[in-house]
């Protein structure tokens, strides 16, 4: 049985840790290198980074923001946001990520997928998809891009399919109807995916329990799962998630 992974998400706005739901009412949580740091100790699988804000202001990724939060890490690190070029992505692997997630400007240029795929290899790209459902639920879900603030027309399940094609190594999916909710994940829209494509699927939006987690690995067939609010604001830790997930018969590594 695959180990299923548990990672610790830091959406950043102005150099701080913030959280919002279903991407709007946005409230401070933190010190971006304090929280990764906490998140890591108490058993996080990996820490994704996500500065919110660089691709609607126009802007390259928090590079100092980056380094420091690396500097306080010993698990897998990814980084988003504002990323635009292989030189951009190169930028943020010296500052201290082993992965970078791409998301609005994978869908303005497809092609940079490759790009930084054939630079730091496939397992080095995620490619994020911001997916809302549509009048006919999981069928017409669209990808959005600018931090969920626009539309692109592009059905989920078929931008998933071509991002694979193209070289990504992982999809994270966040479902911007559940983003925030705590009241679980969009299970039916993360098996569609996972069933489309052989990479991985991270799945994102709506983790408010144990019981959350593990009905996404299972019903919605995740090989990953990603938290936020439920990790910042004390409702649990990674190391008490992932003993309930145990209990629960889920196979996940355990903290030392």
């Amino acid at each position: 049985m695959l180990t299923k992974r548990i990672i610790a998400c830091l959406d950043v706005r102005g150099g701080r840790v913030v959280k919002g739901i279903q991407f709007v009412d946005i409230i401070d949580a933190g010190d971006p290198a304090e929280l990764a740091h906490r998140h890591a100790a108490a058993g996080a699988d990996e820490i994704v980074l996500l500065d919110i804000t660089a691709t609607h202001e126009g802007r390259g990724t928090l590079i100092d923001t980056v380094k420091r939060t690396a500097a306080a890490l010993f698990v897998p690190f990814t980084v988003g946001g504002g990323i635009r070029s292989a030189e951009d992505a190169a930028a943020v692997f010296d500052a201290g990520a082993d992965k970078v997630s791409i998301n609005s400007s994978a869908i303005a240029r497809p092609e940079l997928i490759g790009e930084i795929g054939g630079s730091f290899g496939a397992q080095a790209v995620i490619v994020a998809i911001d997916a809302r459902r549509g009048t006919l639920g999981v069928e017409d879900a669209e990808v959005y891009v600018s931090g969920g603030r626009k539309p692109t027309g592009l059905r989920v399940v078929d931008w998933a399919r071509e991002a694979e094609q193209r070289g990504a190594g992982e999809i994270l999916l966040t479902s911007m109807n559940t983003d925030g909710m705590r009241n679980g994940f969009d299970c039916e829209l993360t098996a569609r995916v996972s069933e489309a494509v052989q990479i991985p699927v991270i799945a994102s939006g709506g983790a408010g329990s144990a019981a959350h987690f593990a009905e996404v690995f299972a019903r919605g067939k995740a090989d990953a799962a990603l938290a936020a609010s439920i990790f910042h604001f004390g409702v649990t830790d990674s190391r008490e998630l992932k003993a309930e997930l145990q209990r629960a018969g889920v196979s996940v590594r355990l903290p030392c």
